[in-house]
């Protein structure tokens, strides 16, 4: 991991924007800090002139606030998006992810969502950006260092197998991983899973869920709560995906609800 990519809006962003310079100082990445978020252009009659006065103040404020936060940094660099439209904001959060090797954005609040930000950007980048995006609750009480119990959710699937992978970076430290597998899975494949852990010198430890009449994310939620789980590690599914990970039960369920950082790939 050689690039992180944080969003950034005039909302408290605090959180994220600590751990995305906690993990680029960590890993000895350079970090771009992207501020864009949804704004009108100012109008005087039928004349409209971009950007407004209001969006100069908070693009301002926020490049203070990111080279504050990153004083000391090697090659820490603030960019601004300068669009305002909701399809403008959401393509050019995701245009800036192809460049970089980790993505953290802030959680999807659903209907509840700051009016600054494009509802449900953080499902769009996550999957159509192609990269691995972690996303980071503002409310959340992070470790000094993420991903030392780091719990994987895994059901065999490609978006799974991408989400391990690119968390290994994340998870070089770790004290103890847990594999949770999802469904059926051949124990064949579930010991072959677990032994890349070992390629890797990670100490891992297997449970498994069997889906049934409760929702599986809200099941995964709370074997992560149980484990003390700093990350949640899983691969996200378009809308109409498999049946067991749609909506109450899949991407955007969990991008809603999780009280913890996740990782997730595509």
């Amino acid at each position: 991991m050689r690039s992180i990519l944080v969003h950034l809006d005039h909302d408290d962003c605090s959180v994220r924007l600590d751990l995305a310079r906690r993990l680029a100082r960590d890993h000895g990445t350079r970090l771009v800090g992207l501020f864009a978020e949804r704004a009108r252009a100012a109008t005087v009659g039928t004349v409209a002139t971009w950007p407004s006065e209001a969006y100069r103040r908070a693009a301002a404020a926020s490049r203070a606030t990111f080279e504050a936060a990153t004083a000391g940094l090697p090659g820490a660099e603030w960019r601004d998006a300068d669009r305002g439209g909701d399809a403008e904001v959401t393509r050019a959060v995701i245009a800036a992810a192809h460049g970089v090797d980790l993505v953290v954005l802030g959680r999807d609040r659903g209907d509840h969502h700051h009016d600054s930000v494009p509802s449900g950007l953080a499902e769009k980048v996550i999957l159509d950006s192609g990269r691995p995006c972690l996303v980071v609750p503002d409310a959340a009480h992070l470790p000094p260092h993420l991903g030392r119990r780091p719990l994987v959710a895994w059901n065999g699937s490609g978006a799974s197998v991408r989400a391990l992978t690119d968390a290994l970076p994340l998870m070089a430290k770790a004290e103890e991983v847990v594999l949770l597998t999802i469904g059926a899975i051949d124990d064949r494949v579930e010991a072959d899973c677990l032994r890349r852990f070992a390629d890797h010198g990670l100490p891992v430890r297997a449970e498994r869920l069997a889906p049934g009449d409760i929702a599986v994310m809200d099941l995964v939620l709370a074997r992560a709560a149980d484990n003390g789980a700093d990350l949640l590690i899983l691969g996200a599914h378009e809308p109409g995906g498999l049946p067991w990970l749609q909506r109450p039960n899949g991407t955007r369920h969990v991008l809603a609800l999780a009280p913890l950082p996740l990782l997730m790939s595509n």
